[in-house]
């Protein structure tokens, strides 16, 4: 058959991931390549800390095997405006592909805020046993659960909520889809966002998929023919294949059109050259039974929709579960679909990544997926692991294909191709074929000095940031102006700042790793006053300026210090009232390049909006994939209480720390201030909360605010309206706000009726209590 362009090809631009083994796609890889199976195996100890029955766990059938997430029930809550509640009514899937999503992004050098056109999500996440968990657990929650007078559990733990929670924290408008489709969900996204892109519904697609078990570290019953290993290892293809181990995972990539990405200078990992999406129907033999049928008319659809010869597909990342019945039936429909177009025999690699990381369900095709980009991208045939003899019901010497059981080089003759499958249960079969990234052109010129911007919302994810940052760099293979291009248009600009000028790697990783003075947040879009100087302007220095700064090229015409000032303006600053507090001064004088960059830098570290495409247009830039956001992450879960009649005990203190906040911690100062403070204490959950702290900055919402409206009307018995409650966002002025209505109140009753509101020796306020 004769291959098609790449007129419809969309491009892998991110990636990111949570995988058992692995805290992102670098460290996934690593695993794959070098053949790690991460799959962890529990003690008795650790089995009964996780609340699994002693007979259950000592059952010869029981087998105390999952391939687990590190660090499951983590989140960076503060990061996303999230409560301590709200995180921990919020199922980890939920949490962790939120966290996936954002680094997803950053991977792709995309700024939400600033993303160029509408941005889809399409994303599901298997069935919620958080929820299961904590209401399993807890009678009172579950009478909570059923009679809906707590939204925030249904919120956090509902798939419903998986794409539309992405859209909403992040500001994205395109679509956002959940796809729900069991062991295919995740590949389904992908195929999903694609036919998105190509339909012009968004410009840029976010598709993957989350599964986070819990109880997290506790394993399985194992049942003579079925899906589940009877050993915890997956053994695909192989004569000893008994099934799957279960395993958690959470990944997400990124993808735009190709001729878009080649045009916004993107780092292309890969592209999909066709994918496509079927369901098995009714001729097999059960509802759970795969269909050669169909599985076969799903991949024959693909080959045809990529318009590729599929012998030049040197690796298929398989659905290969492992099964007695599957495997057999997978290599056979994958063997029907490639003999309408190839007669060769073994000569493309088969593999399964469940044998590394168990079977990650709704996470399971977007895992493949990541794999098959890598694999393209890196050139390397990775290992499928436990394979030592071939499953007798499955013709491999008369099909294309063969297990590769070794990492390898991948020589091919033109680009590098794979195949990916994903097969729900219930029949959604998806399968797409992705392609090495096109070859980019030489670079062209930049300046000799580079800028490198780092933000963050702590001090702690900043100074993680430049050390990852300086990490990577020194680690090479980064252009300098292309890792300058990138954080200044492709991150998001927080509070916390530090700016660093470079002439090179070496200067870069060294001033990123000094030890820098104690950051303070800064507020953002401070307004800049110029002070232009006076006086003669040194020559060599104008000469310097000419030749290495292209925005004083262009806009010199007259006098020096008057390009200079148009320089500052077409980088997006303009001179506005000194009067002003937060106005920041900006000495116009010398046309030194240096000076101008410092200047510059410091600009944007003060908090001065720069407009960095402006800075950059002269320039040939290219994103390039950097560090993403270090989260800070706390642990949250629903408690259990002894007695498991509530989520929380009424005398249980809260458990997580204030967060960091712009304003001073300022302890309550009467009975009003401690009585409300006690009120948001039990709802958002921190152990310590200020009076002049603000509600939304803790996280707090509309659903929250209903329940501190009404938990100030019971506790003071006032009738507050929200409007006012929530016009008063701090402890201290909802205080004040109680205050006045009790004066009011007080001033139109009887004296009997004044003396009976309060009580003696529980005085309101110092002075002021009726």
């Amino acid at each position: 058959m004769s291959e098609q362009g790449l007129e419809d090809a969309i491009a892998v631009v991110g990636m990111a991931g949570r995988f058992p083994g692995a805290e992102d796609v670098a460290a996934f890889w690593r695993n794959i390549r070098e053949g790690v199976e991460s799959v962890s195996f529990f003690t008795e100890d650790e089995l009964a800390a996780a609340g699994v029955p002693a007979e259950v766990y000592r059952s010869p059938d029981y087998v105390p095997a999952r391939a687990v997430l590190s660090g499951w029930d983590g989140f960076d809550a503060e990061f996303f405006d999230y409560s301590a509640r709200d995180a921990e009514y919020m199922d980890p899937q939920q949490r962790l592909f939120l966290e996936v999503a954002w680094s997803a992004l950053e991977d792709a050098g995309i700024a939400p805020s600033r993303a160029a056109g509408r941005v889809g999500v399409y994303a599901g996440a298997s069935l919620s046993t958080y929820l299961l968990w904590a209401v399993g657990g807890d009678p009172a929650l579950l009478q909570s659960f059923y009679a809906m007078d707590d939204l925030s559990l249904l919120l956090g733990t509902s798939g419903d909520f998986v794409a539309t929670r992405i859209a909403y924290k992040l500001g994205l408008t395109g679509p956002a889809t959940t796809i729900q489709t069991a062991c295919s969900t995740s590949l389904v996204a992908i195929h999903n966002a694609c036919q998105s892109l190509l339909y012009a519904e968004c410009d840029v697609a976010i598709a993957g998929g989350s599964s986070v078990s819990v109880p997290h570290g506790v394993g399985y019953l194992y049942r003579e023919g079925g899906a589940k290993s009877q050993d915890g290892r997956c053994r695909a293809f192989d004569a000893a294949a008994g099934g799957a181990v279960g395993g958690s995972g959470v990944g997400a990539v990124v993808l735009k059109r190709l001729a878009d990405a080649l045009a916004d200078a993107d780092h292309v990992h890969a592209v999909v050259r066709g994918s496509a999406v079927n369901n098995d129907g009714a001729v097999k033999v059960g509802f759970t039974a795969p269909s050669v049928t169909g599985q076969a008319e799903v991949i024959g659809e693909a080959i045809e929709v990529s318009g590729l010869d599929p012998a030049s597909i040197g690796l298929v990342e398989a659905h290969g579960t492992g099964t007695a019945l599957g495997d057999p039936i997978e290599v056979a429909a994958l063997t029907r679909a490639w003999r309408r177009f190839t007669d060769e025999r073994g000569f493309c690699a088969l593999g399964s990544v469940k044998t590394n990381v168990g079977h990650l369900d709704s996470a399971a095709g977007v895992a493949g997926f990541i794999k098959a980009v890598l694999a393209v991208r890196e050139g390397v045939l990775p290992p499928s692991l436990n394979f030592t003899a071939p499953n007798p019901a499955i013709d491999f010497a008369s099909s294309p294909f063969f297990v590769n059981t070794e990492s390898r080089p991948w020589v091919a003759e033109g680009p590098r191709r794979a195949a990916v499958s994903a097969f729900g249960m219930g029949g959604t079969n998806a399968h797409a074929i992705v392609e090495q990234a096109p070859p980019r052109g030489a670079t062209g010129p930049v300046r000799r000095w580079q800028v490198l911007t780092v933000s963050a919302r702590s001090a702690a994810a900043l100074t993680a940031s430049c050390e990852r940052l300086a990490d990577r760099l020194a680690d090479g293979g980064i252009r300098l102006a292309d890792a300058a291009f990138t954080l200044q248009t492709g991150r998001e600009q927080f509070a916390y700042r530090r700016a660093i000028v470079a002439e090179d790697i070496a200067g870069a990783v060294a001033a990123l790793r000094a030890p820098a003075p104690g950051p303070a947040a800064v507020a953002t879009r401070r307004p800049v006053a110029f002070a232009v100087v006076d006086g003669e302007v040194d020559p060599a220095l104008h000469r310097a300026c000419l030749e290495h700064e292209p925005a004083y090229r262009e806009h010199f015409a007259c006098s020096e210090r008057d390009a200079l000032v148009r320089v500052w303006e077409s980088w997006g600053v303009r001179s506005s009232d000194p009067q002003g507090t937060d106005t920041v001064v900006l000495r116009v004088d010398q046309p030194d390049p240096g000076r101008l960059l410092a200047d510059l830098a410091d600009l944007w570290a003060q908090g001065v909006d720069i407009d960095w495409t402006a800075f950059s247009a002269a320039e040939d830039r290219r994103r390039v994939p950097l560090p993403t956001y270090p989260f800070q992450h706390r642990a949250y879960r629903i408690r259990h209480t002894p007695t498991a009649t509530a989520p929380t005990a009424p005398d249980q203190e809260p458990e997580h720390e204030r967060p960091d906040l712009p304003t001073p911690y300022l302890a309550p100062r009467d009975e009003v201030e401690r009585r409300v403070v006690a009120i948001w204490r039990d709802l958002l959950r921190y152990r310590e909360i200020g009076v002049d702290d603000n509600f939304f900055a803790l996280g707090g919402d509309s659903l929250l605010a209903a329940d501190v409206v009404a938990e100030l009307r019971d506790g003071f018995g006032l009738d507050l309206p929200m409007e006012r409650v929530m016009a008063a966002p701090t402890p201290a002025e909802q205080a004040e706000l109680v205050r006045a209505l009790l004066v009011e109140r007080v001033a139109a009753m009887t004296d009997e009726q004044a003396r009976a509101l309060v009580e003696p020796g529980a005085a309101l306020d110092h002075g002021q209590a009726p």
